[in-house]
């Protein structure tokens, strides 16, 4: 499971050091992808494979479904964490992010999400209002805290 918040600099080449407890559950090669919200989601190979079914499953006649398959499968990139524990972020993947040089690296359970400094302040921002409404809300999930 992964946890926690981190904040480290991309860069010139575009590397991104990933912290120790985290590249751990992602192993030395997985999978990055465009997010939702603004941010980039990396995946552990197993993780990857698993939600890559799910996805399959979809009905490839309903429109939505076949965008968010394109869009979600067209971002992907394999990434390779080198002997320093960074990661060469492709740049189609921090222009999509906004990462320039700031980044925030974020544990959330099944997966790593990469943002950028200024785009995870204002989203915390914005979410931090709400965040008591998103709990009473998760109640109709039958989630209880």
């Amino acid at each position: 499971m992964f946890m926690g918040e981190y904040q480290h600099s991309v860069d010139a080449k575009g590397r991104l050091f990933i912290p120790a407890r985290l590249r751990e559950g992602l192993g030395d090669l997985f999978i990055l992808t465009k997010g939702l919200d603004g941010c980039l989601f990396a995946y552990p190979s197993p993780e990857w494979r698993e939600l890559e079914q799910k996805l399959k499953s979809l009905p490839f006649t309903r429109g939505d479904a076949r965008a968010f398959v394109r869009f979600f499968f067209s971002g992907a990139s394999e990434c390779e964490v080198d002997k320093q524990g960074r990661v060469l972020i492709p740049g189609n993947l921090r222009e999509y992010a906004k990462i320039e040089r700031d980044a925030i690296v974020i544990g959330v359970s099944t997966r790593v999400e990469i943002w950028s400094a200024q785009a995870w302040e204002n989203y915390q921002a914005q979410a931090a209002s709400s965040y008591e409404e998103l709990a009473e809300k998760l109640v109709d999930f039958d989630a209880s805290f």
